[in-house]
Formats: structure tokens, C-alpha cells, sequence
């Protein structure tokens, strides 16, 4: 296990290997008087966040703040189970996640229809979230860490509806989930580096995520902190790429629901997956990355969880 990556501006990156692979989610750790931790991950990867903490000596009964940008399990999954283990910490959550937090009958559900067997391994155990320790934030509202980090929150959809970017004044860098993206730190060995968005259902909306793009691209940031993985200095590039991609993304839906209007929605989505999955790996081949680079094995995961997002989104259209 790689010990935590120190990013600068009191921050730490903690790996956390969610669905077993490397590089996939982290945590971040915002190292001031009053501790906060920005990202759990699913229960599974719980063992590595406690690791990591360890290894940078915080007594978890300092931890002040567990904050979540959106509900999904590979982001919040594990936040039940590590709050049993952090006596004084209260989950920070967008305000139509903090429900499904204190009851999380309908996330399991909806994992469950979309991981089917490979749930348990994956997610299990979900621990619902104390409503007195669960603190929701509105659009623009702040919270003060220690005596030179303030974080303010801000309503991003797109990508899912219960999610918030978090502004951090200190670094002047947003943490920003899924909206604008997954970010790929295997092409980094390559000299570029490589973004696509996060298009999974079931609240993808492709307008509103170019307004949250819009939106964070106006706070003039200097750094992107992904929740898939790490951190970006060159959030012009990322913003260029995601308005290159997303409306690729929905033009292949849009083609493939044109060409097979009678097939099964699992037709569909094979087949939207295949053809991503072919013009990503040529602009990748192209960039001199071969087909045995760890980069695809993730490329590949995302391109089928997109492609169901893409289906579910121009379904609802109709």
C-alpha cells in the first residue's frame, strides 16, 4: 500500500482502491486544527482510508468533518462505517443527498440493480448515518477549518443532482466529484494528461453539467481536486476537453437509439459502449499508450456505466 501522497496546501491524498484497482477513488485530508476528510469511497476501501490516517498520525478522535460531494457509493458508500470509528465528526452532504444517508434503502436498490451479484463484494456492509450528525450545506454556504481554509460549497449538477463542488479558499482548488469529470493520472507518464466526463445514471444531464462546468471554470481556480483520481494544475485543459467529449458522448447515444429503435435497452447500451470504447482507445493509441496500459481496464469500466447513463438520459427525453 502506497503511503499518502502529500498534494501541498495541507492536503493528503489517501488511496483507496475501491473496486480493487489502483489509481480508481482516494480520500483528500485537509491537515488544520479542525481535521476534515473530503471522500470515503465504498465500506471496502474503509480499511485503507484507517491505514492511511494512521500513517499520517491523526487520532481519529480529532476528525471534525467528513465531507461527501454526492451520495454514490464509490464517493460516500463507506460513510457510515467510518464515522462508527470517529467519535466527533459530522458528515457534510448536499441537501438532497442527506435523506438517503439516513436512509440508504433506496442507494442499496439502485446499486443493486446496476452491480447485481458483485453488490455485496463491492458495497457491503451500507450503515445508515445518525440524523444528529448529518449537516447538509445550501448553494454558497461556507465552513471555516482552522485559522486559513475556508470551503465554501456549490451546487453542481450534471452529473447527479445531490452533488456539491467545495471551493477551498486556501489553495484556491475546487473538489469536484464526478461534474466535470474522471480524471485518468496513467497518461501523466506520457506527458498529457487525460479527462472524460461521468455520464452515469440515472440524473445525468448533459446541460446542466456544462453549467456547472461554467460555473467552476468562473471561479478562476488554480487546481481540480477528482474524486476519480487526484489532482489537475491545469484546469483550462480539463475544461476544454470535457466540452469536447460530453457532446461525443451524447452524439453516439442519440446514433445508436437512432439506428436500433426497437433493440433491448441492453442492446443499446453494448453497443454505445463498444463505440466509445473505440474512438477513446484511438485517441489514446494515437497519444502513443498501449492496450496494456492500466488506463484501459478503468476506460473500460467507465465507458459501460456511462453508456447506461447516456440510455437512460435520452430515454427520459422522449
Amino acid at each position: 500500500m502506497p503511503k499518502p501522497t502529500d498534494l501541498g496546501r495541507s492536503i493528503s491524498l489517501i488511496e483507496l482502491y475501491d473496486l480493487g484497482m489502483e489509481k480508481r477513488t482516494g480520500s483528500y485530508i485537509l491537515h488544520e486544527n479542525e481535521l476534515a476528510i473530503i471522500e470515503t469511497s465504498a465500506s471496502p476501501s474503509i480499511p485503507y482510508l484507517l491505514k492511511g490516517l494512521d500513517v499520517l498520525k491523526i487520532d481519529l478522535k480529532e476528525i471534525k468533518y467528513i465531507i461527501v460531494t454526492h451520495i454514490h457509493l464509490d464517493h460516500a458508500g463507506g460513510v457510515g462505517l467510518l464515522l462508527e470509528k470517529c467519535p466527533n465528526a459530522k458528515v457534510i452532504v448536499h441537501p438532497k443527498g442527506k435523506r438517503h444517508l439516513a436512509n440508504p434503502t433506496k442507494l442499496i436498490q439502485g446499486a443493486r440493480a446496476v452491480y447485481g451479484n458483485s453488490f455485496d463484494k463491492l458495497f457491503d456492509p451500507i450503515l445508515a448515518v445518525p440524523e444528529n450528525r448529518l449537516i447538509s450545506k445550501e448553494d454558497g454556504e461556507t465552513i471555516t477549518i482552522g485559522e486559513n481554509r475556508t470551503l465554501t460549497f456549490f451546487d453542481t449538477p450534471g452529473h447527479a443532482k445531490h452533488h456539491f463542488s467545495i471551493y477551498d479558499s486556501y489553495s484556491n482548488g475546487i473538489f469536484t466529484g464526478d461534474t466535470i469529470g474522471v480524471f485518468y493520472p496513467q497518461t501523466k507518464d506520457y506527458g498529457f494528461e487525460f479527462v472524460l466526463p461521468s455520464t452515469s445514471p440515472n440524473q445525468f444531464n448533459p446541460d446542466a453539467m456544462l453549467k456547472s462546468l461554467d460555473r467552476i471554470e468562473q471561479l478562476g481556480v488554480d487546481i481540480i481536486y477528482f474524486g476519480h483520481f487526484g489532482k489537475s494544475e491545469n484546469p483550462e485543459s480539463i475544461y476544454e476537453q470535457i466540452r469536447y467529449w460530453l457532446p461525443k458522448f451524447v452524439d453516439a447515444g442519440e446514433k445508436v437509439i437512432e439506428e436500433y429503435p426497437d433493440a433491448q435497452v441492453e442492446k443499446k447500451i453494448a453497443v454505445i459502449t463498444e463505440r466509445l470504447l473505440l474512438v477513446v482507445s484511438t485517441f489514446l493509441s494515437d497519444k502513443g499508450i498501449e492496450a496494456s496500459n492500466e488506463v484501459y481496464k478503468h476506460i473500460k469500466l467507465d465507458m459501460q456505466i456511462c453508456s447506461m447513463g447516456i440510455v437512460d438520459y435520452l430515454e427520459k427525453q422522449k
